[in-house]
C-alpha cells in the first residue's frame, strides 16, 4: 500500500541571498528558524536559477519549464493562466492548494493564479505596510487593504488555510511567497534596533572589473553609485539633477540616486544627520546602511518561518509535511560592489534551498549536487506520488534527498538572462552553463525583440570562463588562456548540448553536434 501523500509547504522569499541565512556560514546574521530546516533536513549548496530575475524564475518554478517554453522571459512578461502548472496537477491529484503573497506573474483575468483552491496575492511588488491583496470573493476578484506588516499577513493567511485544511482527508500544498527582502527594505518596527554593529565588507567591494566582460563594468547596480534615497531610508531633498540622477523604478515611481559626493544625509525616520568628508566614507556608509535594512527585513521572514514550523509541530503535522525554504534567485550583498541580481555570477545565480521531511530526509545533511529551479515542480509531484507530465523539463531530485545520487545525475546548471540592457540596471543579455568546477558565459548583448530589453552593447559580444575552484570570487576570465583550451571546448559542447536538450536557440556560432543517444542533462 502506498504511503500517505505528504503535505507540501513551499516558502519562497524574494532576493534572499544564501549568505544571509546563518546555516550557510557567512556569519553576517542569525536566522534560527530557517536554520531549523537545515538542522532537521537537508541544505543544498548548488541550487541554481535558470534566469536570475523575479518573474521568469517564478514561472520556471510553477511550470517546471525554461522561460523560452513558458513564455515568461523578462520582468515585463506575464504568464498565460491556461498553460499547465504544478498546482493544477496537485489539485487534480487530490491536494488542496493555496497561493499566498507575491505572485508577480501578471495581473488581470488572463494572468491570475490558476490551479489553486485559495489564492490571495499582492498586486505587482506589493507594499511592506498595509498592503493591498487581490483574491476571489465569490465569483468576483476584488482588492482589499490588509492592515499590518506584509510578512506577518502573508503568514497569517497561510496558517489560516492550513488550519482549515488540517482536518480534511486531502493533503495540502501551500505556496507561501514573501515580498521580503525585496528592495526597498522596510522592516517591522520591532527589528529596527538590530544589526547596528558594522557588517563585514566583502573583499571584492571595490572591484575594478578588470579581466572580466564589459557587462560587469557598465551595469548600474553599484552600492556606492546607484542606490536611491528611498533604498536607504533617507530624506530626498527637493531639486533637480544636482541632487542625484533621476531613475524610474519598476513600480513606475521616479526617485533619485544619492550622489557619490553627497556631504550630508538625513534619516527619514528620526531626523539623524549624517555627514561625510570623502567619497570613500560615504560609500562605506551606504554599504552598512544597505546591509542593516536588508538584514532587518529578513528577520521578519525568519520569525514567520518559525510560526509555520510551530504550527506543524503543534498540530502533529511535521512528520509528514515537506517544508522548503528558498528564494526566487540569489542577490549581491556588496560583492563586486553590487546589489541586485540578473547576472550568472555566483551570488546572483545561486539560490538558497533548504528542505525538511522527517519521514524521508536524514537530519543535518548537505548536498553538493547541482539542482535548478525547473526541478522543483517535478520533485513536488514525485513526493505526491503523481505522474511526471511530459512537458516538464526539470527532473525530480528526490533520490538526492534520500542520499542516492544517480550516476548520471545532471551535474550542470543552465542560465539565460533575456532582458538585455534593462532600463534600471543596464544588465546585458547572456547565457551559459556551470558544472561542479567551471562556469562558461556568453554575453550576446542583443535585445532580440524581448519585452523590456533595449539595444546597446551589440559590438561587445564575448565569452567568459571561470575556474570556480581556483577562483571562487570570479575575478579572472580564463577563456583565452591556452591552459584552458580543452576546458573551453568541453564547456562549449556542454552548453550546446544543453541548449539542444531544452530547445533553446543559440546566438553564438553553433557547432554541429554529432548524433548521439539521448543523455540526461
Amino acid at each position: 500500500m502506498a504511503a500517505k501523500q505528504p503535505n507540501i509547504v513551499f516558502i519562497m522569499a524574494d532576493d534572499h541571498a544564501s549568505k544571509a541565512i546563518s546555516c550557510y556560514g557567512a556569519g553576517i546574521n542569525k536566522t534560527p528558524h530557517i536554520d531549523r530546516l537545515a538542522k532537521e533536513g537537508m541544505r543544498f549548496d548548488h541550487c541554481y536559477v535558470t534566469n536570475s530575475i523575479c518573474t521568469p524564475s517564478r514561472a520556471a518554478i510553477l511550470t517546471g519549464t525554461h522561460n523560452h517554453v513558458n513564455g515568461v522571459l523578462t520582468l515585463n512578461d506575464s504568464i498565460n493562466k491556461h498553460i499547465p502548472n504544478v498546482a493544477k496537477h496537485l489539485k487534480t491529484g487530490g491536494y488542496r492548494t493555496a497561493m499566498v503573497g507575491k505572485w508577480h506573474l501578471g495581473e488581470g483575468t488572463a494572468h491570475e493564479p490558476t490551479g489553486f483552491d485559495y489564492w490571495s496575492v499582492l498586486p505587482g511588488q506589493g507594499d511592506y505596510w498595509d498592503p493591498t491583496f487581490i483574491g476571489p470573493v465569490g465569483k468576483k476578484v476584488e482588492e482589499k487593504v490588509e492592515h499590518g506588516y506584509v510578512t506577518d499577513i502573508i503568514t497569517d493567511k497561510c496558517l489560516a488555510f492550513m488550519d482549515e485544511a488540517k482536518g480534511q482527508e486531502e493533503p495540502f500544498f501551500v505556496m507561501c511567497h514573501h515580498k521580503a527582502p525585496h528592495r526597498s527594505w522596510e522592516c517591522d518596527d520591532k527589528h529596527k534596533h538590530l544589526y547596528k554593529d558594522p557588517i563585514r565588507v566583502p573583499e571584492t567591494y571595490d572591484d575594478d572589473y578588470k579581466n572580466r566582460a564589459r557587462a560587469a563594468k557598465v551595469a548600474k547596480m553599484r552600492v556606492a553609485e546607484d542606490m536611491t534615497y528611498q533604498d536607504l531610508g533617507l530624506v530626498q531633498p527637493d531639486g533637480g539633477s544636482r541632487l542625484g540622477e533621476r531613475v524610474t523604478q519598476e513600480a513606475g515611481s521616479a526617485q533619485r540616486k544619492i550622489p557619490v559626493d553627497a556631504r550630508k544625509l538625513i534619516d527619514k525616520d528620526d531626523g539623524t544627520v549624517f555627514t561625510f568628508s570623502s567619497e570613500e566614507q560615504l560609500s562605506q556608509f551606504k554599504f552598512q546602511r544597505y546591509m542593516q535594512r536588508y538584514l532587518r527585513v529578513i528577520q521578519s521572514v525568519d520569525d514567520n518561518v518559525g510560526r509555520i514550523l510551530d504550527f506543524l509541530d503543534e498540530n502533529g503535522l511535521a512528520e509528514n509535511t515537506v517544508v522548503i525554504y528558498t528564494s526566487d534567485q540569489g542577490f549581491f550583498l556588496g560583492e563586486h560592489g553590487w546589489f541586485d541580481k540578473r547576472f550568472m555570477y555566483e551570488e546572483s545565480f545561486q539560490m538558497p534551498f533548504l528542505i525538511r521531511h522527517p519521514a524521508s530526509i536524514k537530519a543535518g545533511t548537505t548536498c553538493g549536487d547541482i539542482i535548478c529551479n525547473v526541478d522543483f515542480a517535478p520533485t513536488f509531484l514525485d513526493y505526491a506520488q503523481l505522474p511526471m507530465p511530459s512537458y516538464m523539463q526539470g527532473v525530480s531530485f528526490r533520490p538526492l534527498l534520500e542520499g542516492n545520487t544517480p550516476r548520471d545525475w545532471q551535474q550542470v546548471a543552465y542560465h539565460r538572462y533575456w532582458m538585455h540592457n534593462d532600463i534600471i540596471h543596464h544588465a546585458y543579455a547572456h547565457y551559459g552553463v556551470r558544472d561542479q568546477r567551471y562556469k562558461l558565459i556568453y554575453w550576446y548583448n542583443d535585445p532580440l525583440g524581448m519585452s523590456g530589453a533595449r539595444p546597446g552593447g551589440e559590438d561587445h559580444r564575448e565569452w567568459e570562463l571561470f575556474d570556480c575552484e581556483k577562483d571562487p570570487l570570479e575575478l579572472f576570465n580564463v577563456f583565452s588562456d591556452p591552459a584552458y583550451r580543452e576546458t573551453v571546448e568541453r564547456m562549449q559542447r556542454l552548453l550546446e548540448m544543453k541548449m539542444v536538450h531544452i530547445g533553446d536557440t543559440p546566438v553564438h556560432s553553433f557547432k554541429q553536434l554529432p548524433v548521439v543517444r539521448a543523455t540526461k542533462l
